[in-house]
């Protein structure tokens, strides 16, 4: 179990769950939920990093909002920082992974001199994922008109928890390169469920006009980009976008993996985490 902590700072309170030893590496996700049981992505590092999972604004027993641009990634990199130096850190990694993978390439921009090292995995740096054939999320994508049921059933009263249990299940089998493996992989409890205010604020208001291509290519951070060569939420191409334009960065591609290659090849994740903690 991880430890409960809250972080007082400027812009508010923070609940952050701590675990592992080493280094300090802040893990979070634009719109999930965390609790003492971790985060399977954020588990990876804990026998290399002193890992903080954050709930951010609207998740967990962190403040609540006065407005709604307080979701925005600006803003909630902003409160990263309030955490990092209410924590009395000088410095700290993140990681990242999908959305919160696209958080990390904002904070890496936004505040270059607070990060030792970046890590962004499954993300993208352009809102045009959207319209790509290989993304679920795209009207193009066969699977898209199923997806679209399955978000209303997660959203709506008329369902029994077990319903909304076997869409979410669903939805995840669509991001799984073999979902028969579902129950192997997601078989030791954990959090991170879905904030539906963050998501619902990222996909109408942020995510219209998203485009960070111009403002990645000023990381300074040793960063790490990896992706899953069948991701079906961001396509490989979007890492491989991220790559060319992020100065010096690395790319790790999971050949068996779609969107959650740190569960679907994990003792090749596990080497990722290694060369992770020894980049400069």
């Amino acid at each position: 179990m991880w430890e409960q902590k809250f972080v007082n700072t400027d812009r508010g309170r923070f609940e952050v769950f701590v675990s592992g030893s080493g280094e300090p590496l802040c893990v979070t996700h634009l719109y999930s939920e965390f609790n003492e049981r971790g985060n399977y992505f954020a588990d990876m590092f804990l026998d290399s990093f002193r890992v903080y999972l954050v709930n951010l604004k609207e998740a967990g027993n962190s403040s609540r909002i006065e407005y709604k641009e307080e979701l925005s990634m600006n803003e909630t990199v902003h409160d990263l920082e309030a955490i990092r130096k209410a924590l009395d850190l000088d410095r700290w990694s993140f990681a990242g992974h999908s959305t919160g993978g696209m958080l990390g390439l904002v904070y890496g921009f936004t505040h270059p001199h607070s990060l030792n090292r970046l890590l962004v995995g499954g993300a993208t740096a352009t809102n045009s994922y959207m319209e790509h054939v290989d993304s679920i999320y795209s009207e193009k994508n066969r699977k898209n008109k199923r997806l679209k049921e399955i978000f209303s059933i997660l959203k709506s009263n008329d369902y029994t928890r077990e319903e909304r249990i076997q869409a979410g299940r669903e939805w995840t089998e669509m991001s799984l390169y073999d979902p028969s493996r579902f129950d192997e992989y997601f078989s030791k409890p954990s959090s991170g469920k879905v904030v539906h205010k963050r998501l619902d604020y990222y996909s109408y208001k942020e995510l219209p006009g998203y485009d960070i291509r111009d403002d990645i290519t000023n990381i300074i951070t040793p960063t790490i980009i990896f992706c899953g060569k069948h991701d079906s939420q961001c396509p490989l191409v979007y890492s491989q976008e991220i790559h060319q334009l992020v100065p010096e960065s690395q790319l790790y591609v999971f050949e068996k993996s779609n969107h959650i290659p740190y569960l679907e090849e994990k003792e090749k994740f596990t080497q990722l985490v290694n060369d992770y903690l020894n980049i400069v």
